[in-house]
């Protein structure tokens, strides 16, 4: 029996291509489905319509064949030019319930996509923080409560895994920046040092846009207008803030220094 959606969000076109998405899951994956669910902006309430992304997660009974991995990726390929609004932006994964309740470095790779790429992906550092959030925040749009899948993710966790996804992915940027010559990464980098140095400042774990507005209070005023600019970031704008960019993960990094000294 396929299942509706449980808990729906504040828009009325996401809803339509989650309803799309569960039902096709639920008819590839049959008894092996357990649950969907939101993670990301969606659930912490900062989604933009402009540039988010609809963050998902589904969990599985237990791995899957290379059958279903292909009736997945055949399914996402149609969801991709199905012209339904936000559906090329799906990203996500399909994880078993052995393998969502803790970060394991080892894990095999996992079915992900991303803006309408399907791929088998490796869980970075980062899940140790998407696993929080859903433990904590997630949208339950069908399926059990997070928290009887996801052990409990301690803040400690979450700093060090700020930290090394700042140095194994953002450092290297200093002597490549070549992803930093576009706007929407520029916005990234941007938003993510605000978050790094939130997160280092206060022990809490925000989002984005939070973090954002917290650095415009907090750090000096030389940082302002691109924060500013960042924030207010539009598809199709042109940013122009590669050095500061440079400048602000320099800056970051040597925060990270200071806190540890």
């Amino acid at each position: 029996m396929l299942m509706q959606i449980r808990q729906t969000t504040p828009y009325l076109e996401v809803n339509r291509l989650l309803q799309n998405l569960l039902v096709n899951v639920q008819m590839i994956l049959g008894v092996q489905f357990i649950g969907l669910y939101l993670y990301g902006s969606l659930a912490s309430g900062d989604f933009n319509s402009e540039t988010s992304d609809i963050d998902f997660l589904v969990v599985m009974d237990d791995e899957l064949s290379d059958e279903s991995i292909d009736a997945l990726e055949n399914m996402h390929a149609s969801l991709a030019v199905s012209g339904l609004k936000w559906a090329a932006k799906l990203e996500g994964a399909y994880i078993p319930k052995h393998a969502i309740r803790r970060y394991d470095p080892h894990d095999i790779a996992r079915p992900c996509v991303n803006e309408g790429d399907f791929y088998l992906g490796y869980q970075g550092s980062d899940w140790i923080i998407q696993r929080y959030i859903l433990r904590e925040q997630g949208v339950v749009i069908t399926g059990p409560d997070p928290k009887t899948l996801i052990d409990a993710v301690t803040m400690e966790e979450i700093r060090q895994a700020v930290e090394v996804i700042l140095y194994k992915w953002w450092a290297p940027m200093l002597d490549d920046p070549a992803r930093l010559q576009a706007s929407d990464y520029q916005v990234y980098a941007i938003l993510s040092m605000c978050r790094v140095l939130h997160t280092l400042h206060t022990g809490e774990l925000s989002s984005k846009p939070v973090a954002a507005r917290w650095a415009l209070d907090m750090l000096e005023q030389c940082w302002t207008e691109s924060i500013e600019q960042a924030i207010s970031w539009r598809d199709g704008m042109v940013l122009n803030k590669f050095d500061q960019c440079l400048a602000l993960i320099r800056y970051t990094l040597e925060q990270t220094t200071i806190y540890h000294q």
